[in-house]
C-alpha cells in the first residue's frame, strides 16, 4: 500500500454504525452471484463491507466525485476484495450510464445530499438497467406525509438546505411517485436505526 493510497482512503463514521443493519435488509434481496451496481458509493467502505460479506456477488461501485473514486480504489487495493470492481465515474442524473447488465442496484445516503434531478435519474436508470423484478435498494432519512420526525431530523434537514438549497430530506410519497412513473413499485419500507428507512423498489414485469 503506497502512501498515496493510504492518504486517498476516506472514512465515514456512519458506515460502522449502519452497515450491519443495511446488510441485514439487503442480503436476502440479492440472488446468488448477482451483479450489483452501487450508486454514490462515497468513501467505498460500504462496497468493501458488502462485497466481503457476500463473496459470490460482483459489486460495482460508482461515484461522480474523483476524490470518492480515488478513495474507493484505495480501499479495494488495501483490503484486497476480489469481487469489488474498479469504481465507475457515474452521475445518477446523467442520461446515459456507463454500465453493463446488472441484477440489483444499491443507493445509500444519496437522495438527501443531491439535487432532485439525481433521484429522477436514479429511477430512470433503474428502469433502464434492472431486469424485471430486479431490486433497487435505497437507504437514508426521509419525510413521510410531509412531516419530519424526530426533531433531530428537522435540524438535519435545515442544515442540509443551508449547505445547498437543492438538498434536503425527500418526501417518501414523492420518491414513490417518481419511481412509479418509471415502472418501479415500492415493495417494502423498513424502519432502520437512527430514524432512517430502507426502501426496496422492484422493476415491474416479473
Amino acid at each position: 500500500m503506497s502512501d498515496f493510497e493510504t492518504q486517498a482512503r476516506l472514512s465515514a463514521p456512519s458506515v460502522a454504525r449502519n452497515r450491519e443493519p443495511i446488510f441485514a435488509v439487503l442480503d436476502p434481496l440479492l440472488a446468488p452471484a448477482a451483479r450489483v451496481l452501487e450508486l454514490a458509493s462515497g468513501s467505498g467502505e460500504h462496497a468493501i463491507f458488502m462485497a466481503r460479506k457476500r463473496p459470490d456477488l460482483m459489486w460495482q461501485p460508482s461515484d461522480p466525485s474523483p476524490e470518492a473514486r480515488a478513495s474507493i480504489a484505495a480501499w479495494i487495493a488495501a483490503e484486497g476484495v476480489a469481487n469489488a470492481r474498479a469504481p465507475l465515474a457515474l452521475d445518477a442524473s446523467a442520461a446515459e450510464w456507463p454500465v453493463d447488465a446488472v441484477d440489483a442496484m444499491v443507493c445509500i445516503n444519496m437522495l438527501h445530499i443531491s439535487p432532485w434531478a439525481a433521484t429522477e435519474g436514479l429511477m430512470r436508470g433503474a428502469a433502464r438497467h434492472l431486469p424485471p423484478g430486479g431490486p433497487l435498494y435505497i437507504y437514508g432519512a426521509f419525510r413521510r406525509a410531509g412531516a419530519i420526525t424526530p426533531e433531530s431530523n428537522t435540524a438535519f434537514d435545515q442544515d442540509l438546505k443551508r449547505r445547498d438549497p437543492r438538498w434536503g430530506l425527500r418526501l417518501l410519497e414523492e420518491v414513490d411517485a417518481c419511481a412509479a412513473g418509471q415502472g418501479l413499485h415500492l415493495a417494502e419500507v423498513v424502519a432502520m436505526p437512527a430514524n432512517n428507512l430502507s426502501l426496496v423498489f422492484r422493476k415491474r414485469g416479473a
